[in-house]
């Protein structure tokens, strides 16, 4: 019997001291775990706005810190809708290894889902990594699959309150895949998508449109998996942060 089904009927009795806070770019990765006992924070991919948004949270009380959402691929084996639970959170010279049980039972919850989920670090950078060039250096120089820009952030609030850290990561795009250029411009700081920056960089540069029409294909399979694992991440973690 696995740890969801045995403990199913006790989801609605646990309590964790605090609620779990997600660390998100985009609003869309933010309502896939919508939920009780959850709190979603957006970056809009920008880490000095989440930086600042962290520093006002300095005053709560978190149970445990999740970076969620999408990622790109450095390991040529990942592939769209793959899902990363991250081993170790990489930034510079630093390593922060993410809390072992709760990965367990992130990993479970994801294969009782039938998604695919693989273990490895991922290394988290202050500026989009938008070409193969870049994600080759990314990946020669941390080792690790896959890259976003919030999980290096959320990994060192998590170590300055000594409050456990996962991470939990669908691929969007792979390793060899160069992202347009419009796809850094066209996130707002709320986690919205603006459709007339979208827009206006079509018009400007139409070459860019292949681009894009891929990349929503392949964010697609990365967000049918957050859809259906991101309902299971605060009902899973308050179970197993009720035994710790």
């Amino acid at each position: 019997m696995t740890l969801i089904q045995s403990r199913r009927r006790e989801a609605a009795r646990v309590s964790a001291p605090g609620p779990i806070l997600v660390v998100t770019g985009m609003k869309r990765e933010a309502a896939c775990v919508a939920g009780e006992g959850v709190v979603a924070l957006c970056s809009g991919a920008n880490v000095i706005k989440l930086r600042a948004d962290l520093d006002q949270l300095q005053d709560k009380r978190f149970a445990a810190v999740v970076s969620f959402g999408l990622a790109g691929a450095l390991d040529h084996a990942l592939r769209p809708g793959d899902l990363l639970i991250a081993d170790t959170v990489v930034s510079g010279d630093t390593r922060h290894e993410t809390h072992g049980r709760l990965s367990d039972a992130l990993a479970e919850g994801a294969g009782a889902r039938g998604c695919r989920a693989v273990p490895g670090a991922i290394v988290g950078v202050d500026q989009p990594a938008m070409d193969r060039a870049a994600k080759i250096r990314l990946r020669e120089a941390a080792g690790a699959a896959a890259v976003d820009m919030e999980s290096h952030l959320a990994a060192d609030f998590a170590l300055d309150r000594g409050i456990p850290f996962a991470v939990l990561r669908a691929i969007s795009d792979p390793a060899h895949r160069a992202l347009p250029p419009l796809a850094a411009k066209a996130l707002m700081p709320s986690g919205d998508v603006d459709g007339k920056i979208v827009a206006r960089e079509l018009l400007r540069a139409p070459g860019q449109i292949g681009g894009l029409i891929l990349a929503g294909l392949e964010s697609r399979a990365a967000f049918g998996t957050l859809g259906r694992c991101g309902p299971l991440l605060g009902p899973l973690l308050r179970l197993v942060l009720s035994d710790l």
